[in-house]
């Protein structure tokens, strides 16, 4: 079969790669064209434009770069037509993706209305797969409706999206594992065995291999860097003589542009090593994301600071208007805070400095947030994601439903 997978940043990267391996291995025909990055192209198929250029966050950078995103995605249409693929898998990104599953449903509908009895059955493609679901819990939810209307299936790395879609929205979809979870634990199972695989020459200079390690993930966008860095920074930064401070760059960020902050200061970057530098931290500073779970599945007691602009005003919202209580993942899992979040009106340096202490050696709230994620680990369960994923979406689209 034919897929066309559209990631749009880096963690859509890494996940499509590991779904596009498991389609691969169970469709020994599958060919693969997409919109994504170097990770998918490892895998192989046809890339049609890398995720580099796809990736603007917030009003005004999506302003600015307005012009390019209409071409990106006018080509992207194009393209798909032009294909004719079987499936079209969209994965997270749903500023884009949405507007592409409207496009793929506007189209078979006019073919349906246009199909002859010989030409009905190719009339129904593509269909429009979600893998990773939108987070329409968190903000849009309006947007259940295109969801409704554009997507055949959805696909849910989150356990409690099963009550939000099918309960609340009467959507069935299909809870198929988190790939997070999994790719941590095969993580550790594979150096479980060569603990000093995680303690290569990059990631432990010889002046800091005997501290135990603080790890700062700052966030895989410009902007998110920009505004949690330095606070991190300025948070540890009378800690250096007793931790190494080690901060993760992001893979779509390149290594000058964390200069403009760690000069001055005794914070050490490193590059595509966030799983090593997990593996033998002490405790960890973390924008809210995928990282705050990753974090949680390396056993890493945990502070999220995530700051924004015209935080009295984002703090009320919060509170008031969002439908969800929490920001991270590792909380929204337990549907309870298990992690400290300083967002908004909470955000500071001091408030940083305060909760890191708590859950570093010694610190009050350290071994209970250990023990609380021992039941994140149990909700999220064993199952391998792109397996279940490729499996389900094979079966369906093969036409079987059961």
């Amino acid at each position: 079969m034919k897929y066309y997978l559209i990631a749009g940043e880096a963690s859509g990267d890494l996940h499509a790669s590991h779904l596009m391996q498991s389609l691969k291995a169970q469709d020994g025909e599958a060919e693969f064209r997409f919109f994504g990055g170097d990770l998918m192209a490892a895998v192989g198929g046809t890339m049609v434009k890398h995720y580099r250029e796809l990736a603007y966050m917030g009003f005004v950078p999506v302003l600015l770069h307005l012009r390019t995103i209409l071409r990106n995605m006018e080509m992207c249409k194009q393209d798909i037509a032009q294909w004719k693929p079987d499936v079209v898998i969209l994965v997270d990104y749903p500023g884009f993706n949405l507007k592409i599953a409207k496009y793929v449903h506007s189209q078979r509908l006019i073919a349906i209305r246009n199909a002859t009895l010989c030409s009905a059955e190719n009339s129904q493609k593509p269909k429009v797969y979600y893998y990773i679901s939108p987070k329409i819990w968190a903000w849009k939810e309006y947007r259940i409706k295109n969801i409704k209307r554009d997507v055949d299936e959805l696909f849910s790395i989150l356990p409690f999206e099963v009550e939000f879609f099918e309960q609340k929205h009467h959507y069935p979809i299909h809870y198929v594992g988190n790939p997070t979870a999994h790719e941590v634990r095969e993580f550790l199972f594979a150096n479980s065995q060569k603990p000093k695989a995680i303690r290569n020459a990059t990631l432990c200079s010889a002046e800091n291999s005997q501290k135990p390690t603080i790890a700062l993930l700052a966030g895989s966008r410009k902007q998110e860097i920009k505004d949690n860095l330095p606070a991190m920074i300025e948070a540890t930064r009378h800690l250096t003589e007793k931790y190494d401070l080690v901060l993760a760059g992001a893979p779509s960020i390149e290594r000058e542009y964390y200069g403009q902050f760690l000069t001055g200061s005794s914070v050490r970057l490193v590059s595509d090593e966030t799983f090593p530098l997990l593996a033998k931290a002490t405790a960890a500073l973390v924008t809210s994301g995928t990282a705050t779970l990753e974090t949680c599945m390396f056993r890493v007691p945990q502070v999220v600071c995530y700051k924004t602009p015209l935080p009295q005003l984002i703090g009320f919202l919060k509170r008031h208007v969002l439908s969800v209580k929490y920001v991270s993942l590792v909380n929204l899992i337990a549907d309870r805070e298990v992690v400290k979040e300083l967002v908004a009106e909470t955000f500071s340096v001091d408030n940083i400095r305060r909760e890191l202490k708590a859950i570093l050696p010694g610190g009050g709230k350290r071994q209970q947030m250990l023990d609380d994620y021992d039941e994140v680990h149990q909700r999220l369960g064993e199952s391998h994601a792109p397996d279940e994923a490729a499996r389900t979406m094979i079966r369906l689209l093969s036409g079987n439903k059961q």
